[in-house]
C-alpha cells in the first residue's frame, strides 16, 4: 500500500478517539488552568507525560506538593497497565527502526486497541507505518485538545465537576466498537470477567494490576490452547 493509503486508514481508525481525545483533553486543559497552571504545562504533559488518568492525576500531585518519590510510586501504579502493552508489542514492533521507542511510549488504551486490530491484512512493513500513523494521530488529537483546553480556561470559566468522567466514556466506547467489529468476543468477555472478580477482591484502588495479570494469563493460555490444538 501507498503512504497516502496507509495514512487513511490510519485516520478512519482513530476516528472515535479523535473526538474521545479533544474532549478529553479539553478537560483536562480547563481543570489544569483552574489549578493555576497554564498553556506551557498543558503542552508539556501532554507531550511527555501522554496519559489521560496520570495527567488528572498529576494536578493533584502539582497542587498538592508531593515528594519526588510519591509522584514516581503514584505514576507507576496509576499507569502499571503500560507496561503490559509495550512488552505485548516488542515482537509486532520489530522492525520499526528509529521509530519503535516512541510508538511503545505511545501505547495508549485507545492505541493499543487500535493497532493490535488493523482494519485490512497487511505485511509487516505496510502494518509498522500504519501503527506509527496512528500513534502519531492520536497523540496530536490529545495535545490538540490539552492546548485548546488550556487557552479556553484562561478566557472563559467552566464548572469542572465530573468532567474527567469523559475517559471513562471513551473507554466504553472504544470497546463497544471492538465488540462490533470482532466475531471473537472471547478476549472481550475475559476482560470484563477477570476485571469484575479482581474489583471485587482487591477493591477499586487495588485491582487493576491484579486484573491485567489475570487477563494475560487467560490470553496467552487460549493462545497456548489454539496453537496446540492447530498443530495437532
Amino acid at each position: 500500500m501507498r503512504l497516502r493509503t496507509l495514512f487513511k486508514k490510519a485516520y478512519m481508525a482513530s476516528i472515535p478517539v479523535l473526538g474521545g481525545y479533544i474532549v478529553l483533553g479539553m478537560g483536562f486543559g480547563v481543570v489544569l488552568q483552574s489549578n493555576g497552571y497554564g498553556l506551557p504545562w498543558a503542552l508539556a504533559m501532554s507531550l511527555f507525560i501522554y496519559a489521560g488518568s496520570l495527567q488528572f492525576v498529576g494536578i493533584g500531585l502539582l497542587t498538592g506538593g508531593v515528594s519526588i518519590l510519591t509522584a514516581a510510586l503514584t505514576s507507576l501504579m496509576v499507569n502499571a497497565r503500560h507496561l503490559f502493552y509495550g512488552i505485548s508489542m516488542i515482537d509486532k514492533y520489530k522492525g520499526a527502526g528509529a521509530g519503535k521507542p516512541y510508538m511503545i511510549f505511545a501505547l495508549t488504551d485507545e492505541t493499543y486497541s487500535i493497532v493490535c486490530n488493523p482494519p485490512v491484512y497487511m505485511n509487516k512493513k505496510e502494518y509498522l507505518t500504519y501503527s506509527l500513523f496512528v500513534s502519531l494521530l492520536n497523540q496530536f488529537y490529545w495535545v490538540s485538545g490539552c492546548v485548546l483546553g488550556s487557552v479556553l480556561g484562561n478566557f472563559i470559566p467552566f464548572d469542572t465537576t465530573g468532567i474527567d468522567f469523559a475517559l471513562t466514556a471513551l473507554f466504553i466506547t472504544v470497546f463497544v466498537q471492538q465488540w462490533i467489529d470482532k466475531k471473537d468476543h472471547r478476549p472481550a468477555i475475559i476482560g470484563v470477567v477477570a476485571s469484575v472478580i479482581s474489583l471485587l477482591i482487591f477493591g477499586r484502588d487495588n485491582f487493576l494490576i491484579p486484573a491485567m495479570l489475570a487477563i494475560t494469563a487467560a490470553l496467552c493460555l487460549m493462545g497456548a490452547k489454539e496453537g496446540y490444538h492447530a498443530n495437532e
